[in-house]
């Protein structure tokens, strides 16, 4: 049985973190539109993916090696949000507190998974509180 990715606290987060990176990338300039805007956006899809993707896997082995190719997406991301806001290419430093919760809260499941813990989906879907979530 396919386990519901949506009740997952990480997954919530990447996923408003995807929609808030595709709004705020709109305005980069136009010749960034195949270089890094296209790169960021890639990252930033690629971590609800990769969650979506392992949530459907059958062992809990298989889903921490998903969570891990979204950790590692999710800091990818988290730097070129941080050179793009350095380089002015967005304004609003947000994005990148954003991108780290979703770094901390991808690190906090796998470290609870790897510990054994199988009932973390009632302790990490609670309603969020972010700034962006409430937007999306």
């Amino acid at each position: 049985m396919v386990m519901d990715h949506r009740n997952l606290r990480a997954f919530q987060l990447a996923h408003a973190l995807v929609l808030y990176v595709y709004r705020a990338t709109g305005s980069m300039p136009k010749d960034e539109q195949f270089a890094m805007r296209s790169q960021i956006r890639r990252a930033a899809v690629s971590v609800p993916t990769n969650i979506v993707e392992g949530r459907a896997r059958r062992t809990q082995k298989e889903f921490v090696h998903f969570l891990n190719i979204a950790l590692g997406s999710a800091s990818e991301l988290r730097y070129l949000l941080e050179l793009a806001h350095e380089l002015a290419f967005l304004q609003d430093s947000q994005i990148i507190t954003d991108a780290d919760a979703v770094v901390r809260t991808l690190a906090g499941l796998i470290r609870r998974i790897e510990a054994g813990d199988t009932n973390f989906d009632s302790s990490v879907s609670r309603a969020g509180s972010g700034k962006r979530e409430a937007e999306s």
